[in-house]
C-alpha cells in the first residue's frame, strides 16, 4: 500500500517527529495513566459497596464486666440483628525466636506490627473471616503452655514458622507463646479480626475489655444515629463507630486528593500537547515542501491526506502505548510496594488515554497538514 508505505517512512526519516511526540506526549501521558491507575485501585479498595454481611456498628472498650448485659441491650434496641463480641487487650511484640524485636529484620509490608501496642484477643474457636493454612487450630479445651495464631503474610514478613516462638508484652508482663497455626484473613470482609489470636489458657485472670460488632440488614442514618444514642445513653464509656459514615469520610478524602492529583497531571498533559503543538509548527516548512514535490509527481490531495493521517495515527498509537506501559508499571509499583494495597489494571481508564493520545496527535497532524497541502505548487517552486 503506497500510503503505508509512505507512512511509514516519514515516521523513521531523518528529522522526523516521532521522537519529540513520543517522548513529550508520551511522558505526559504515562503521569496520566499512572494516576487513573491509581485512583482506579483507590475507589475499587476503599470506595466500593460494602461486603454484604460488613458489620453495621463497631463498639469499643465494653468493660468485660458489663459484655453480657451490653450484648443484651444491643439486641433489645436493634431487633433481628446479628451480634458479636470478642474479649480484646493490648499488647506489643517485644521477641521473636530469642531475639529482641528491635533487632529482627521485618519486610517493609509487616513492620508495622512491631512498631506500637497492637490489638490481642483469645479464643477456643477459630475467628470467622479467617482460614488456618498451616497447622491446625487447638482443641476446644486446650489448657497446655499458650499457643498463638498468627497472620500468615506477617509471619512471613517476620521470618517466623511453626513453632517459633514469640514474646508479648501485656500490661508490663512478658508473655512467651509458640506459634500453633498460620492464618489468612480476610480484612475486606469488616469482621473483627487479629494478627495475633491466642489460646483461651494465655491471659487468664487478666483484665480486659471486650470489642463488639452489630450487623443490621438495611440500616439508614436516622435508624443508626438513634442506635448511637441509645448507646451512649446507657453506656457512656463504650465508643460507637459506624462503618458506613467511616467509609464515606474515606470516601471524600479519597475523592477530593484524586482531584487533587488529576489537576496537576492536566497540567502535565497540558505542557505535553504545547511541546506536540511547536515541534509540528517546526516541521511546518518540511511538510510543505514534501507536498508539492509529492503533488509535483502526481500524488492526490486524498492520497496525500490518508497518508499523513496514517503517519499520525501510527505514531499516536506508539506514544499512547508508550504512556500505557510507563504509566501502568509505575502505578503498579507505587499501588503494591508504597500501598501494599493489591493492584487490578483499569482497562477502562487505558483505553481512554489510548483514545486521548490517538485524537490529540491525529486532530493536531492534520491540521498542520491541511495547511501544508493548501500551499499551491507553483509558488512554492519558485521560491525553492
Amino acid at each position: 500500500m503506497p500510503m503505508l508505505r509512505l507512512a511509514i517512512a516519514n515516521i523513521h526519516r531523518p528529522g522526523a517527529l516521532t521522537p519529540s511526540v513520543v517522548l513529550s506526549l508520551g511522558l505526559g501521558l504515562a503521569v496520566l495513566v499512572t494516576i487513573t491507575q491509581i485512583d482506579g485501585n483507590l475507589r475499587r479498595q476503599f470506595l466500593a459497596a460494602l461486603p454484604e454481611h460488613a458489620p453495621s456498628f463497631f463498639f469499643i472498650d465494653i468493660p468485660s464486666t458489663q459484655a453480657e448485659q451490653f450484648d443484651a441491650y444491643l439486641h433489645k434496641i436493634a431487633p433481628g440483628a446479628k451480634v458479636e463480641d470478642v474479649p480484646m487487650l493490648r499488647g506489643r511484640i517485644v521477641g521473636a525466636r530469642g531475639v529482641r524485636a528491635e533487632d529482627l529484620k521485618p519486610t517493609t509490608d509487616s513492620e508495622w506490627v512491631l512498631q506500637s501496642d497492637r490489638g490481642l484477643t483469645y479464643t477456643a474457636e477459630q475467628p470467622k473471616g479467617s482460614k488456618v493454612v498451616e497447622g491446625e487450630w487447638w482443641s476446644a479445651d486446650y489448657s497446655g503452655p499458650p499457643l498463638v495464631s498468627m497472620e500468615k503474610k506477617i509471619a512471613d514478613g517476620l521470618g517466623l514458622k511453626l513453632g517459633d516462638e514469640i514474646v508479648v508484652n501485656v500490661l508490663g508482663r512478658d508473655i512467651p507463646a509458640k506459634i500453633g497455626n498460620l492464618r489468612s484473613i480476610d480484612w475486606q470482609g469488616m469482621g473483627i479480626n487479629f494478627v495475633l489470636v491466642f489460646s483461651p489458657n494465655a491471659f487468664k485472670g487478666a483484665p480486659h475489655t471486650h470489642i463488639a460488632t452489630l450487623t443490621e440488614a438495611g440500616g439508614d442514618a436516622a435508624g443508626d444515629g438513634k442506635i448511637i444514642r441509645q448507646v451512649a445513653d446507657a453506656y457512656p464509656m463504650v465508643t460507637s463507630v459506624r462503618v458506613r459514615e467511616v467509609m464515606e469520610t474515606v470516601g471524600s478524602v479519597v475523592t477530593n486528593l484524586a482531584l487533587a492529583i488529576r489537576g496537576a497531571s492536566a497540567v502535565t498533559l497540558i505542557s505535553a500537547i504545547l511541546v506536540l503543538g511547536g515541534a509540528l509548527a517546526a516541521g511546518h516548512r518540511h511538510r510543505v515542501y514534501d507536498a508539492v514535490i509529492l503533488k509535483t509527481l502526481g500524488a492526490t490531495r486524498l492520497r496525500l491526506l490518508g497518508a499523513y493521517a496514517l503517519e499520525y495515527l501510527l505514531i499516536g498509537l506508539a506514544t499512547a502505548l508508550f504512556g500505557v506501559i510507563a504509566g501502568s508499571i509505575a502505578a503498579w509499583m507505587i499501588v503494591t510496594r508504597l500501598m501494599t494495597l493489591s493492584f487490578v489494571w483499569q482497562a477502562g481508564s487505558a483505553a481512554g488515554v489510548v483514545a486521548a493520545a490517538l485524537v490529540v496527535t491525529v486532530g493536531l497532524g492534520l491540521a498542520g497538514t491541511l495547511l501544508a497541502l493548501n500551499k499551491k505548487p507553483a509558488t512554492v517552486l519558485r521560491n525553492l
